[in-house]
């Protein structure tokens, strides 16, 4: 991958602040006792560093050597093994609690999606819990994704930004992104494929791969999933 620039990260958190999504992984983590924590896909870390105690081992994977950078800077970091990679760099086996958050799921495409699932069941334990969320395809939120020129304040001062988005191919829609700080005219350029999987696909996958799907909600509060939910929020055991 094309690794994020400096600048965009160090805004990651300020876009995407700790919330009940945080509360809903760490919450699991919890009920379910975890000693032993893969997060992949972790970015800056934000919820990686809460994950982690004195009775609980946590590992943070991300391909992004800016984002893992960022990471181990955070309050807490100490705590947290960062690892540059993928699920193919996940250290060691016996995860009893691995998690996919900020809708990771869908920024791995193809056929390394079922190879990352596959990977992740190697590494965990049977009986482990992993969680992620993605998008519903049926909500369509890429339909209100496009803007043009629009500006707002931030660490680095003031920014211009323009989305736009297609879908070049059914379950893909790509998403380009144009930042310009203001103050200096430097612009930065990012395009995304991200891969939309409805609820079935995601469950005949996982199966696939080697877990049991034990819920399926539409929100943050554990409402079971509809088919007009606005995400998929997975929980699901190594079997």
């Amino acid at each position: 991958m094309t690794d994020y620039h400096p600048r965009l990260v160090d805004l990651y958190d300020q876009d995407n602040p700790d919330g009940p999504d945080h509360d809903f992984y760490r919450g699991l983590a919890s009920e379910v006792s975890a000693r032993n924590v893969v997060d992949l896909g972790c970015g800056t870390g934000i919820l990686t560093v809460t994950l982690a105690s004195a009775e609980r081992t946590v590992v943070g994977v991300d391909p992004s050597a800016a984002m893992i950078g960022f990471a181990r800077s955070r309050p807490g970091a100490a705590r947290v093994d960062w690892v540059v990679g993928d699920s193919r760099s996940i250290p060691g086996t016996g995860y009893d609690f691995a998690i996919m958050t900020g809708n990771v799921v869908q920024a791995i495409p193809g056929d390394d999606w079922s190879r990352t699932l596959h990977d992740l069941r190697l590494a965990m334990a049977t009986g482990g819990t992993l969680a992620f969320e993605s998008r519903n395809p049926a909500a369509r939120a890429w339909d209100n994704w496009a803007f043009v020129d629009k500006r707002r304040d931030s660490l680095h001062g003031p920014l211009i930004e323009r989305r736009t988005v297609s879908a070049p191919e059914p379950g893909v829609v790509k998403l380009q992104a144009s930042t310009t700080f203001a103050a200096t005219g430097e612009r930065v350029h990012d395009t995304q494929l991200l891969a939309f999987r409805d609820r079935n696909s995601m469950a005949d996958d996982l199966v696939e791969a080697g877990f049991a799907v034990e819920a399926t909600y539409g929100d943050w509060v554990r409402t079971p999933f509809t088919d007009d939910a606005p995400i998929m929020v997975f929980v699901c055991r190594a079997v």
